[in-house]
């Protein structure tokens, strides 16, 4: 009786967690990243953390894509202390966009004038991507690091996992217990 219990406890207890991981929302959905500039040269070498925020409703995760500020886009970004956000870009009407190929970020396009640009190449900015280049004052790009990015898991996949494990390490202790009193 007592395994058919724990049993029944651990199927509830795995099917919340697959439940909550693999829910696909009908609807659009924001969806967060974080990203790690790793400047390795220039004046200031360190890390530099930042985050992006956008609706994904215009994706159909077919080719390469863009979104950009009309699709809720937002950037934020502390460099030297200083914090940018999507607003802080150049050409802020058109920039900074963020790209998809068949789906998968390859990263951001942004230029922040007398600063930096995250990109693939200055010269093709309407493409994403993991380079980190400082501006300087004659608008000269020189590639000081590499941009990294991670997806921000939802709140409802990250309670599924702590339920699941929760129910688990219960479950554990209680067998444990079982054998210590009989």
């Amino acid at each position: 009786m007592k395994l058919a219990k724990n049993l029944g406890i651990a199927t509830v207890a795995a099917a919340m967690s697959i439940a909550a991981m693999g829910a696909k929302p009908v609807q659009a959905a924001l969806v967060n990243y974080g990203f790690t500039v790793n400047a390795t040269s220039g004046d200031n070498p360190g890390q530099y953390f930042g985050s992006f925020q956008y609706d994904d409703s215009t994706l159909t995760n077919t080719g390469l894509e863009t979104l950009g500020v009309e699709n809720g886009l937002a950037v934020a970004f502390n460099y030297l202390g200083t914090n940018y956000t999507e607003a802080d870009d150049i050409d802020f009407d058109s920039f900074p966009i963020a790209s998809f190929n068949n789906g998968e970020v390859l990263g951001l396009s942004y230029f922040v004038a007398d600063q930096f640009v995250i990109g693939s190449d200055p010269n093709t900015p309407d493409v994403g991507g993991n380079n980190f280049y400082l501006i300087d004052q004659s608008v000269n790009t020189t590639q000081v690091g590499t941009v990294s990015y991670t997806k921000v898991p939802e709140p409802l996949a990250v309670g599924g996992t702590a339920i699941a494990t929760v129910m688990g390490l219960w479950m554990q202790r209680k067998k444990r217990a079982t054998k210590f009193v009989g």
